[in-house]
C-alpha cells in the first residue's frame, strides 16, 4: 500500500492554480449533453459539441464525460456519487437505449431509492439489478411527461439537482416539491443558477417548490471557475502555519461565487485567515490572497447543513488549533464515500483528539485528549478524497503519514504536486 510521509516547511508562500469546480463542471456537462440531443437526435455527446472551458480533470468529471461520449452498455462510474445521481436521471430521460449503471462496492451500498422513485413517478423505466434501493441500475431511456413530483429534502441535494437538470427536457416541465427540511440548499441554488445560465427557466415558486418550464437548453460557450472546496485545504494550511508572514495566492476564484463552499472564507475568518480579492466584479475570475489576521475564536459552533463538504477540513483545523467545537448538520456525512463521521473520530483519535458524535449529525470536541493512541498513527483515507485532503495540512502541527494518497484524484488530482511547490516534503518509505 502506498503511503506518503509529509513534512511541513517553515515558511508558507505560494501561488496555486486550483482545479476547476467539479460541482459546476458536472452540472454543466449534463446540460451541454442535453442541449445537443435535438441537434444530433441521439444521446451521445458528439465530437463537435460545445464543452465548458476549464473543465475539471478530476475523476468524478472524467467518468461523466466518458459516459456521455461513449454510452457503453455498462457504465461504471466507480466511486463518483454525483455521476451516479446525475447519470441516472440523464439516462432515464433521454432516448439512450438500455444501460446498466454501476459503480464501486461502496457505491453499491449508497442509497438511491428516493431518486429512482421520483423518476418512476415521471414515467422512467428503471430496475434494480442487485439490492433493492441501491445500484446497480438497469435504465431504459425514454421521453418523460413531467409534471409534479415530490422528494424528501433531507436526503441528498444531488437527488434534487439530478431531477432539476432534466426538467427542461420533460414534455410538461417539472414541478418539484421538497418535503421536510432542505439540506445543502446552496448546491440546489447552484444547479438552478447554472441551468438559467444555459437558457432554462427555473425558479423557486414557493418556499419548498421549484418550477422548471419545458424550454430546452441553449448551446453556448461557458467557463468554469476554480473550486472553493479545493481552496479550503489552503485555508487550513494558512490557519495552521506558524509563519506570521505567510501568503497564499489562489487563482481562478470569484467574489460572489454561487458555490456553497465559498462560505469557507467566512468560516476561516474566525480561525485567523484574511481573504483579499484582486478584483470584485461580478462574474470575473480573479486571484484570492490568503494571509493571517491573528484573530481566532476561542470556541466554534457552526451548522454545516449548507456546506457539508467543508466539515472535515474545519474539524481537523479546529482540533489542531485547540479550538473546541460543536458542529451540526452533518447527517449526510454517513452516506458519503465512507462514513465520514466514523472516519473522522477514528483518525483524529490517532493524533490524540477525543472527538465524539451526538444525535442527528453532531460532532463535538471539548478539548479532550486521549492517552491510548495506537502505535500505528498513519492516517487511513477510506477511499475518500476528503480524508486525505483535510488531514495532509495537519503536517504543520503533527507528524503525518497518509495511506492511499492517490484518492485525491477524485477531486484534486494535482494536490500533492501543489503541496510540494509550496515547500512541503512528500516522501514514500
Amino acid at each position: 500500500m502506498t503511503t506518503y510521509h509529509i513534512a511541513a516547511p517553515d515558511r508558507l508562500n505560494t501561488q496555486v492554480k486550483l482545479p476547476a469546480s467539479k460541482s459546476i463542471s458536472n452540472r454543466a456537462l449534463i446540460i451541454c449533453a442535453l442541449s445537443e440531443i435535438d441537434r444530433h437526435k441521439g444521446s451521445v455527446l458528439a465530437p463537435d459539441a460545445y464543452l465548458p472551458d476549464n473543465l475539471s480533470d478530476c475523476d468524478d468529471t472524467e467518468v461523466i464525460l466518458h459516459a456521455l461520449r461513449n454510452m457503453p452498455p455498462t457504465i461504471d462510474i466507480h466511486g463518483a456519487g454525483t455521476a451516479m445521481r446525475f447519470m441516472t436521471a440523464y439516462l432515464a430521460a433521454t432516448p439512450s437505449g438500455t444501460h446498466t449503471l454501476t459503480g464501486s462496492e461502496r457505491m453499491k451500498h449508497r442509497p438511491i431509492k428516493p431518486l429512482v422513485e421520483a423518476l418512476r413517478c415521471l414515467g422512467a423505466d428503471i430496475a434494480y439489478e442487485g439490492e433493492e434501493g441501491f445500484p446497480p441500475l438497469r435504465i431504459t431511456g425514454r421521453t418523460l411527461e413531467g409534471g409534479l413530483v415530490e422528494i424528501a429534502g433531507n436526503m441528498s441535494s444531488q437527488f434534487v439537482s439530478a431531477l432539476l437538470l432534466i426538467g427542461p427536457m420533460l414534455k410538461k416541465g417539472l414541478m418539484l416539491r421538497l418535503l421536510g427540511d432542505i439540506i445543502s440548499r446552496p448546491y440546489i441554488d447552484l444547479t438552478i443558477w447554472i441551468m438559467n445560465e444555459f437558457g432554462a427557466q427555473v425558479e423557486w415558486s414557493s418556499v419548498d417548490t421549484i418550477t422548471v418550464e419545458p424550454k430546452p437548453y441553449a448551446r453556448r460557450s461557458y467557463i468554469i471557475e476554480s473550486d472553493w472546496s479545493a481552496a479550503s485545504y489552503w485555508y487550513e494550511m494558512m490557519a495552521l502555519t506558524n509563519d506570521d508572514e505567510a501568503e497564499v495566492k489562489l487563482l481562478g476564484l470569484m467574489d460572489g461565487s454561487r458555490q456553497g463552499d465559498s462560505s469557507v472564507r467566512y468560516i476561516f475568518s474566525l480561525l485567523g485567515v484574511k481573504t483579499s480579492f484582486a478584483a470584485r466584479r461580478q462574474g470575473q475570475l480573479t486571484t484570492v490572497t490568503l494571509r493571517k489576521n491573528h484573530h481566532c475564536v476561542p470556541r466554534m459552533d457552526y451548522d454545516f447543513t449548507g456546506a457539508p463538504d467543508l466539515a472535515q477540513t474545519v474539524i481537523a483545523t479546529c482540533c489542531a488549533m485547540n479550538v473546541p467545537f460543536r458542529f451540526t448538520g452533518l447527517q449526510t456525512l454517513r452516506i458519503k464515500e465512507t462514513d465520514r463521521i466514523m472516519a473522522l473520530k477514528t483518525e483524529l483519535r490517532k493524533l490524540g483528539y477525543n472527538v465524539v458524535d451526538g444525535d442527528q449529525g453532531e460532532l463535538l470536541w471539548e478539548g479532550d485528549f486521549v492517552s491510548d493512541t495506537p502505535p500505528d498513527q498513519s492516517i487511513n483515507t477510506y477511499d475518500d478524497h476528503r480524508m486525505a485532503l483535510s488531514f495532509a495540512p495537519l503536517a504543520l502541527r503533527h507528524t503525518i503519514v497518509i495511506r492511499q494518497p492517490q484518492v485525491v484524484s477524485k477531486s484534486y488530482p494535482h494536490f500533492w504536486s501543489d503541496m510540494e511547490k509550496a515547500g512541503f516534503s512528500i516522501s514514500t518509505p
